[in-house]
């Protein structure tokens, strides 16, 4: 069973997390949906604030948000006029059998009970129907501060890691295909500031722990040299997209 201590911390930090956190490439989305045609029936599970929605409902398809957490709820029906997100989860998806051409995961995927979410994406799907969980990872292979960022504020999120938890989706789906896509976003160093504090890590970390890595974010913005003086910061990243196809 997965512990949801984290994963249902995001909705006291949800206004902060719609504003912080980075967007999707659209071109990471296309792949993701595989040329479906306009109007196609996405689900987005997990959808948190709705980062991902609005970049399918771009797209010119139809999405319906699932999201557990009732802040992040609150604020993707607040940011995403003319969507209501619904309150359900992985392992309970409140949609009928064979609903979506497609169910998208954008950064949510690790936090999933998997068997039981993968009958129930499965249930959701129509046969063919596309499974594609999404990651936005930062590079730390791009320069040496984000590798200490990463280190200094517990986030943990890696491509390796997610190469290892994602091997297959249960006997409903076929093989699962890669993709990655760079990314990059421009953040101000408080708005840097601001996206460390949108972790789980940070949001269940005790008040001390929470000024301790405050304070060493604070000096690795004033003291490396690529990031002194700065008033904007790119903050690359890999979008990882995993697929697979309902069979």
């Amino acid at each position: 069973m997965v512990d949801h201590t984290h994963a249902l911390s995001f909705g006291a930090a949800a206004s902060d997390y719609d504003r912080f956190r980075p967007t999707y490439p659209e071109e990471a989305v296309r792949w993701a949906l595989d040329g479906l045609n306009d109007a196609a029936q996405v689900v987005d599970l997990g959808a948190g604030t709705g980062i991902l929605t609005r970049v399918v409902r771009a797209l010119g398809h139809q999405v319906q948000p699932v999201e557990p957490d009732p802040g992040m709820r609150a604020q993707l029906d607040a940011a995403t006029p003319g969507l209501t997100a619904l309150a359900g989860s992985a392992e309970s998806v409140p949609l009928p059998d064979g609903t979506a051409d497609a169910v998208l995961v954008g950064q949510a995927y690790h936090w999933f009970d998997k068997e039981p979410a993968h009958a129930e994406v499965a249930r959701v799907l129509r046969p063919g129907g596309m499974f594609a969980p999404i990651w936005n990872v930062r590079d730390d292979r791009a320069a040496s501060w984000i590798a200490e960022l990463s280190r200094i504020a517990d986030l943990r999120d890696n491509s390796g890691d997610l190469l290892q938890q994602v091997t297959g989706f249960g006997p409903a789906f076929g093989p699962v295909e890669l993709a990655q896509f760079a990314h990059r976003t421009r953040l101000t160093p408080e708005q840097l500031l601001g996206m460390v504090r949108t972790r789980s890590y940070w949001l269940t970390a005790s008040p001390q722990e929470r000024d301790e890595v405050d304070r060493k974010v604070r000096d690795l913005l004033a003291s490396h040299p690529d990031l002194a003086g700065r008033e904007t910061i790119e903050l690359p990243y890999r979008t990882l997209v995993f697929r697979a196809r309902r069979r």
